[in-house]
């Protein structure tokens, strides 16, 4: 069971630890009960929550028991932000995406054998608790200089904001919890993401002073690009988890586009890839590297890991069918548009509209001179096949699932029409 925190520093998945000497040890005695916290913040999890439950899926397969918390109580105040106060939602949308982060966590791990994993809410602890109760059984032992220390406290302490009352007591909830599971379920350690180091640290400290107990601590990186930014913005916002709010192939099109300073280092964190796979890929990225082998791995692992081998095999038709390997006519039309939401678009009336009215309304040619001069050089497709007749309309037959056509300016230049009646 030791062997897995090798494992964890081989992917760069440790930052900060309490001793992991100490830690190894512990781990070596048997399965030791873990937690890492969620907070419905928002209506799913995205890539950055990923990280946190693949280190809990790493844990539990090497034989650990995984609590998996998400923050019913502390979710409706969350935890202070680098800067701003947080808006605080309302009761009933946090218990709605409470529920939401249960089913997608539910889908990593095992919650049958003896590893099995519990999902647990702290709102059940926490709405029990009276101020008073709050006060003396844990806010006294807490010290007012060591929470201002906090890093992010003292940052919004020394901005414009400052921070509410509110924000600055998350770190007393947060290290309640860890009590609370520690005396609950016996849990040891808890994982999370590096910013989260002062919340955790301070939930360690409170069973010391509590119960005279040791229990431990460990922190994965926060996630950078190899130029030292962050990682994980796309277009269109935040990488969720959740396909109602980024489509799968939206989705496999962002871990595609990762660049080959990064891939090796990301396959590590993001999948479960062997060190013999790691060296083959390797070899890949320095000797070929137009073919982003890597990256290919990478999209389908993930995008398998997160929304199944079915969503998989869709996202991959509509790939290749959209750049001109595969048949339009087989992709159904929700994977259709979510393939093609992004991409700029044209209406042009059935029958009547052409592949050159396409391409000037898309703005992909600046006038129809210009349009029929691409359809005569042989540069224009139609649902992947070259249009010969600049004059001809696109009819019934061209129309594709939803009513859309797709024309192709050369290779790369793909616009979706809007068929319209």
């Amino acid at each position: 069971m030791t062997d897995i925190l090798d494992d964890l520093q081989w992917r760069g998945l440790i930052a900060q630890h309490t001793d992991l000497d100490a830690l190894r040890e512990h781990l070596s005695q048997g399965p030791v009960t873990f937690y890492c916290g969620f907070d419905p913040t928002a209506p799913s999890l995205h890539h950055g929550h990923l990280v946190q439950v693949l280190v809990m899926r790493h844990l539990q397969l090497a034989g650990h028991r995984p609590l998996a918390l998400v923050g019913g109580a502390t979710g409706q105040i969350g935890d202070p932000r680098q800067s701003g106060e947080r808006q605080l939602n309302p009761t009933e949308v946090v218990k709605e995406w409470t529920g939401r982060l249960k089913d997608q966590i539910a889908r990593f791990l095992d919650f049958d054998g003896p590893a099995a994993a519990t999902m647990v809410n702290n709102l059940d602890w926490t709405q029990e608790m009276s101020a008073i109760d709050l006060l003396r059984g844990v806010g006294k032992h807490f010290r007012i200089g060591t929470m201002l220390s906090r890093d992010i406290v003292a940052r919004r302490l020394a901005s414009e904001e400052g921070i509410s009352y509110t924000e600055f007591s998350y770190q007393v909830l947060q290290a309640n919890d860890y009590l609370e599971l520690f005396r609950r379920h016996g849990c040891t350690l808890e994982t999370g993401g590096n910013d989260q180091w002062g919340n955790m640290i301070g939930g360690v400290d409170l069973i010391r002073k509590v119960e005279g107990a040791t229990t431990h601590v460990l922190t994965t990186p926060i996630i950078t690009k190899a130029d030292g930014t962050k990682f994980g913005k796309s277009e269109g916002g935040a990488i969720w988890l959740d396909p109602a709010m980024m489509s799968p192939y939206a989705f496999y099109q962002f871990w595609l586009q990762v660049a080959d300073e990064d891939v090796i280092r990301f396959l590590k964190i993001f999948t479960f890839i062997t060190r013999e796979e790691v060296a083959a890929l390797e070899v890949e990225v320095a000797e070929r590297p137009h073919q982003r082998a890597a990256q290919k791995e990478l999209a389908a692992r993930v995008t398998a890991l997160v929304h199944g081998e079915t969503e998989l095999d869709r996202v991959l038709a509509a790939t290749a069918a959209l750049w001109g390997s595969g048949d339009l006519r087989q992709l159904d039309e929700v994977t259709l548009r979510s393939a093609v939401a992004d991409l700029p678009r044209a209406q042009v009336k059935l029958g009547e509209g052409t592949v050159v009215d396409a391409l000037v309304g898309a703005g992909v040619e600046k006038g129809r001179s210009a349009a029929r001069r691409t359809v005569a050089s042989g540069g224009a497709y139609l649902n992947n096949i070259k249009v010969d007749d600049e004059d001809a309309p696109i009819g019934h037959a061209d129309a594709l699932p939803g009513g859309l056509a797709l024309v192709r300016k050369g290779r790369r230049n793909l616009i979706v029409v809007e068929l319209t009646d």
